[in-house]
């Protein structure tokens, strides 16, 4: 039985003077016990309205939000999510329809939105789009015209291409209204989104065979970096970076794991680096002469406030199970999924 394909949030790594707004769409069919359609806005990954297809409503997911905006707001963007809501469970059968699908479980989804630096002033925009978690089309916002992969989503490329009223409020959404909504959703969070939460670094491992894993959790903002030390030296051979996961409450977490031989540990010291907002954490595994380590978590301990995060900009990143991320587009024109 073929199985869903969800992407990852694809959170942008947030720091001084970078900001972002975006929106993720998520239509379902074959899911019974899942909600059909799925909306989440987030602001600097931090997730502030949501919307899905059982209660039929936009709600705000932050304190900040339900006391900045008022009922007309929210009955319109309701409405806004009503109509998105129809045309993506139209464009799971219009794709079902294209690559000759009949069951089965399908996902049909769509992420856009817009980057701001209150530093430079330096703006950026994207919409993209996938089927069962395979890339099907991405507008060229340089260009102003949709591209797709795949020959299921070249009609759709050409039909949007050839709407002269979309690729018109295209352009101005995203080079414009996305920009001003996104400078006024940092004022109303603003000491929310301005907060520093330090991570807490544990290093997990189920037996001295197994490999070892550094997991920094309850951080915020979400630029956070994991490296590894052999012997005090930087340590690059088998490791693998996780990716970047919300937590719940608007937090951050992300792994990384190193995987090397018993006598490897014991012949060696090995240390967790984490370094969020200029603190560094370290976590180092106890006793490495011994034949056998305890298993579950070391808490790591904070070293020093000596490494600042390189201020740099990380590109945005959709995670996808699969090669690609998102939705199929349909034979409709857009209408309505630029939101506030």
């Amino acid at each position: 039985m073929q199985s869903a394909v969800f992407l990852f949030f694809g959170i942008h790594l947030v720091y001084a003077g970078k900001h972002s707004l975006q929106y993720f769409f998520t239509a379902t069919s074959g899911l019974p016990n899942f909600p059909k359609f799925v909306s989440v806005g987030l602001v600097d990954g931090q997730p502030f309205t949501y919307y899905d297809s059982n209660i039929r409503r936009e709600i705000p997911r932050q304190e900040w939000m339900a006391k900045s905006e008022g009922e007309e707001y929210w009955d319109r963007e309701t409405q806004t999510s009503n109509r998105a809501e129809q045309r993506f469970m139209n464009s799971i059968e219009v794709a079902k329809y294209r690559f000759n699908q009949t069951g089965g479980v399908h996902t049909f989804q769509e992420m856009y939105g817009c980057e701001w630096d209150d530093q430079t002033g330096e703006t950026n925009a994207f919409r993209l789009e996938g089927y069962d978690g395979d890339d099907f089309l991405s507008e060229d916002l340089k260009e102003m015209r949709y591209i797709s992969p795949v020959l299921q989503g070249f009609p759709t490329a050409q039909k949007w291409n050839n709407d002269k009223a979309l690729i018109d409020n295209d352009k101005n959404y995203f080079s414009t209204e996305c920009i001003e909504w996104l400078q006024k959703y940092l004022q109303y969070g603003k000491n929310s989104l301005q907060k520093t939460v330090s991570p807490q670094v544990s290093l997990l491992q189920k037996d001295p065979s197994s490999p070892v894993t550094c997991h920094a959790t309850g951080f915020y903002p979400s630029g956070v970096t994991i490296t590894w030390m052999k012997n005090g030296q930087d340590h690059h051979e088998d490791v693998e970076l996780g990716e970047l996961l919300p937590n719940e409450d608007g937090t951050f977490q992300r792994t990384s794991t190193l995987r090397v031989t018993p006598d490897e540990w014991k012949n060696n010291e090995f240390s967790c680096v984490v370094e969020h907002r200029g603190e560094t954490i370290r976590g180092i595994l106890p006793d490495n002469s011994s034949d056998s380590f305890p298993i579950g978590i070391i808490v790591g301990v904070v070293v020093a406030l000596i490494l600042l995060i390189v201020s740099g900009v990380v590109g945005f990143v959709l995670y996808r199970r699969k090669k690609g991320f998102k939705p199929v587009p349909q034979n409709q024109s857009d209408d309505g999924s630029n939101r506030s």
